[in-house]
């Protein structure tokens, strides 16, 4: 089975290694295949003299073949020496790592709440007979038919200024004060995801409560929790957790919206902003951090599912 499982690593390495080398050539040469000249288009969209066009050509190499370029370039990420913005006039790097910790805060509380709450409900709506499946169809509809940015509208109105109980604005500091800025912008962006994994979690459950060997359990006198905890939860985990592991990597993109709405400075808004100003290195710089989270955490959840059910590496050998 070692054997099995170090065969299994090492194909999803080399699948992951290749797929953000591909991300990476694409996300680098969009900036070619964008119209006009990229030097224009590094400056920040502006009309730039002669003279600064001339001085960005050679900040960025920009006459050099694309491979050299694309070279250098990607040897400057993995240093974490990702250029400097032209109209934010600062390193990137320095950009980046100022708003990472509050993205990384929301993107760790909606994950919270999604797990907690969407795996609850489903469980609620597998094993609570009736009532629970009603509670949990109703509320999953609810929360799936409502967008994160209607979400965040709603949440603003009632919580903020209906209520004044939570602030609307800003990203606050030390622990408790993001907790408190963050609240609200988690519950908006992890509200449609905790519905989507109820249904799964719910989904999965309930297949395995109909399964034969929970019948044959069933015929031998084992009680219903001994049922639930040694066979029901454990082999419907595999589902649950392979779209727990998707939804917390689509948290990243999801930051967008919301951290706009809730004025929380973190890098979607700053992808916003840079985006707004054609300042295409942040953008570039951001576009590929999001990928190579959202590829990490698939790789990840891959590897664990392996270890948990065996199966997969039999069926990949």
């Amino acid at each position: 089975m070692g054997g099995l499982l170090t065969r299994f690593l090492a194909r999803r390495l080399a699948a992951l290694v290749l797929t953000l080398a591909a991300a990476s050539v694409v996300i680098f040469g969009a900036l070619y295949l964008s119209p006009g000249d990229p030097a224009t288009l590094l400056a920040g969209g502006r009309s730039p003299s002669p003279e600064a066009l001339a001085a960005v050509r050679a900040q960025y190499h920009l006459d050099d073949p694309f491979w050299t370029r694309y070279w250098r370039w990607l040897s400057d990420v993995f240093s974490w020496r990702l250029g400097r913005s032209m109209s934010f006039g600062t390193d990137v790097s320095g950009l980046i790592s100022a708003r990472l910790g509050n993205t990384l805060f929301l993107v760790g509380y909606a994950a919270l709440l999604i797990l907690v709450i969407g795996i609850g409900f489903g469980l609620l709506g597998a094993l609570g007979g009736r009532i629970g499946t009603t509670i949990t169809t109703l509320t999953s509809s609810l929360l799936m038919a409502v967008p994160a940015f209607i979400a965040a509208i709603v949440l603003i109105w009632v919580f903020a200024t209906r209520l004044n109980w939570l602030p609307v604005f800003g990203s606050g500091s030390g622990f408790a004060g993001r907790l408190e800025h963050l609240t609200l912008p988690a519950v908006a962006l992890a509200g449609s995801y905790i519905a989507y994994l109820s249904r799964i979690t719910r989904s999965a459950v309930a297949t395995e409560l109909r399964s034969e060997r929970v019948e044959t359990a069933r015929s031998r006198g084992v009680r219903t929790p001994s049922i639930v905890r040694r066979h029901v939860l454990r082999n419907a985990a595999a589902p649950v957790l392979t779209v727990s592991g998707l939804t917390v990597a689509g948290l990243i993109a999801g930051t967008v919206v919301v951290e706009q709405a809730f004025g929380v400075s973190g890098i979607g808004s700053l992808l916003v902003l840079a985006a707004q100003k054609q300042d295409f290195v942040v953008v570039q710089n951001i576009s590929l951090l999001m990928v190579a989270a959202f590829c990490l955490a698939n790789t990840t959840v891959d590897l664990v599912n392996a270890v948990l059910d065996k199966r997969l590496l039999r069926a990949g050998k």
